[in-house]
């Protein structure tokens, strides 16, 4: 199981990018997905996460900012970013947890933590 992100990119301040990320394998189900960042220099911080059943929370700083999204069926998370500030400048990665899958004829119930590779996202001022 293997997450691809993608999506960053340079933008300018009061911009918009749109990140996604894909959960590839022979994928049941996933529990929660998110996105985090980090900022050089800083520690990695939860962005926006969202259960399976589509509750969703988000860091205060960008609540009204950013949406995240699912698509169940295509096991696919995305990270809409609105009113970009240089602030949020930083590498974003995705993550899935609680991912069940198909191994050979076996289910798998997987209690590793899933990350994606990160996507940078660099806003200017």
């Amino acid at each position: 199981v293997q997450l691809q992100a993608s999506g960053g990119g340079l933008v300018q301040a009061g911009g918009s990018l749109r990140l996604s990320c894909a959960a590839s394998g022979r994928i049941i189900s996933v529990e929660n997905m998110a996105w985090y960042r980090q900022a050089p220099g800083k520690q990695r911080e939860l962005v926006a996460l969202i259960s399976p059943t589509g509750s969703t929370n988000y860091l205060d700083s960008v609540k009204g900012r950013f949406t995240i999204s699912r698509d169940n069926a295509k096991k696919m998370v995305a990270l809409r970013m609105n009113s970009l500030k240089p602030e949020d400048t930083a590498v974003y990665y995705c993550y899935a947890d609680g991912v069940t899958y198909y191994s050979g004829d076996n289910i798998v119930a997987d209690k590793i933590d899933k990350w994606g590779q990160g996507t940078q996202v660099t806003v200017s001022s």
